[in-house]
């Protein structure tokens, strides 16, 4: 029941892109339309080579900076998470303190445009969120938990290196963590859009979710402009177009959850408690 109770509202989002516009407006919101229709869809289906431009962006983002992420994070904890390491408690308050304060919108504007010359560019996207404070504290506790001292003892007697012993030990002992972070870091690239607000200039640069916003922007100024009982706004597809908005954002990523949901609760259980 509660698996269902997650899943209903999704399904509700898709009936309603699935309804006819005026029966919606007639008779309202329903689980089981009494007539089915796509205008929604078909009203996206105008700007079809600008969402598939979105998409290809939106994949890219996605993909290199949760690569990126994942990987910049799970250095990082690994190091402070070791006894070994001497200054780990200073990059491990370095890490706290950045989750409790923040320099502010300016100076981070002013470091992607004016420092890293990043400004309507892909990448802008992309560094300003390379690094998540709180997944590194939550892969600390994981590495803390799941990896005891002596299993690196034992592999550093036998020669190992540091970076065998990292990638060859401890990443796949932390599949559950990794994977964890990984669906964490692709739903903050995904769903981001206030990057591309503050960076990016160029229309071919818009990531999916900015360019949908986009669009229902100029929807809602329309319907305002030409006023309700013209032919303009009583054609435009108002709700069924936000609601297949919905449905083209948030399928691509639900689809990959059930690939990390096995490992998602455990990597939560265990890396959340912090030592």
């Amino acid at each position: 029941m509660i698996a269902l109770s997650c899943i209903l509202p999704f399904i509700f989002v898709i009936m309603i892109s699935i309804t006819d516009e005026t029966t919606l407006q007639q008779v309202g919101y329903s689980f089981f339309p009494s007539k089915f229709g796509l205008d929604g869809f078909v009203f996206l289906g105008q700007f079809k080579d600008k969402i598939l431009q979105s998409l290809f962006i939106s994949v890219f983002v996605t993909v290199v900076g949760t690569v990126t992420n994942v990987f910049i994070t799970t250095t990082y904890a690994y190091a402070i998470s070791r006894s070994t390491f001497k200054y780990r408690r200073f990059f491990t308050i370095f890490a706290l303190l950045s989750m409790l304060f923040n320099a502010g919108l300016v100076p981070g504007y002013i470091v992607v445009t004016r420092l890293l010359q990043l400004g309507d560019t892909v990448w802008a996207l992309i560094v300003p969120m390379l690094l998540s404070p709180f997944n590194i504290i939550l892969m600390r506790s994981f590495f803390k938990k799941t990896i005891p001292e002596a299993i690196l003892e034992s592999a550093r007697i036998d020669g190992a290196s540091e970076a065998r012993i990292f990638f060859q030990i401890c990443l796949p002992l932390s599949l559950p963590g990794i994977a964890t972070i990984t669906l964490l870091t692709a739903l903050g690239f995904w769903n981001d859009w206030f990057n591309a607000l503050l960076y990016i200039k160029s229309d071919n640069l818009y990531p999916l979710q900015y360019l949908l916003m986009q669009i229902q922007n100029n929807m809602d100024y329309i319907s305002k402009s030409v006023g309700t009982s013209s032919q303009i706004a009583v054609a435009l597809p108002k709700e069924t177009g936000r609601m297949a908005m919905v449905v083209v954002a948030t399928l691509p990523i639900a689809v990959l959850y059930p690939f990390f949901q096995r490992y998602f609760v455990k990597g939560l259980t265990i890396g959340g408690v912090k030592e």
